[in-house]
């Protein structure tokens, strides 16, 4: 099923200790991927529900499924838990910008650097899969890095950092407001510090032009 309309809340689903989910391409439908209590960075999985199905559905973002297609959960079928979020991050490329809010109002809103022409940063729902200390995967990466469900299926020619979209830190300022990156959303620091104290594994982020 593609992805078309927005969450009706900020639903968490979390794989418990031990346990895995089947993800299904449909309500019903056949299984295209199992999911264990951890990610592949070793973070607890946290999955962002953007819709719901026939009282007992859950459609979650997955990086393995591609950007705007859905993987569906039965709820009825345990090993998971739930929580609910009232943040939610929002990138607008067109103004280059942060925002993150709470129950719809803005709390903050900072510049970023976004995807340069060839390997725009990808739009749709995702959400936040794993929150990393930047300096152990890269200096570039600055002090923090939230990766998010989403890819980039325009890689640049020779990139070797792998496909996952976050948002991250940059040694360079002058990013901020301006599309350089590889897809990632360059973040300043101070605002990366603070998403990684707020900001829950699972927190929806939607992406726009």
């Amino acid at each position: 099923m593609r992805l078309d309309s927005p969450p009706p809340a900020h639903v968490i689903v979390h794989v418990r200790p031990g346990a895995s989910v089947a993800l299904r391409s449909r309500p019903f439908g056949p299984v295209v991927e199992r999911l264990g209590s951890t990610t592949p960075f070793g973070s607890p999985r946290a999955l962002g529900v953007v819709m719901t199905s026939r009282g007992r559905w859950l459609g979650v973002t997955e990086p393995g499924l591609g950007n705007r297609q859905l993987g569906w959960i039965d709820a009825r079928r345990g090993g998971v838990s739930y929580s609910r979020t009232r943040l939610e991050l929002d990138v607008d490329l067109s103004s280059r910008t942060l925002t993150v809010r709470r129950d719809g109002s803005i709390v903050q809103r900072v510049p970023v650097g976004i995807g340069r022409p060839g390997s725009p940063t990808p739009t749709g729902r995702f959400a936040v899969t794993d929150k990393l200390p930047g300096p152990a995967y890269s200096p570039y990466y600055g002090c923090c890095i939230l990766a998010l469900s989403a890819t980039q299926p325009n890689l640049p020619a020779g990139w070797t950092g792998g496909n996952r979209i976050a948002i991250h830190g940059t040694p360079s300022a002058s990013d901020f407001g301006r599309a350089v990156s590889a897809g990632c959303v360059h973040a300043p620091e101070a605002e990366l510090r603070y998403l990684m104290r707020t900001v829950p594994l699972g927190t929806p982020v939607v992406v726009h032009a």
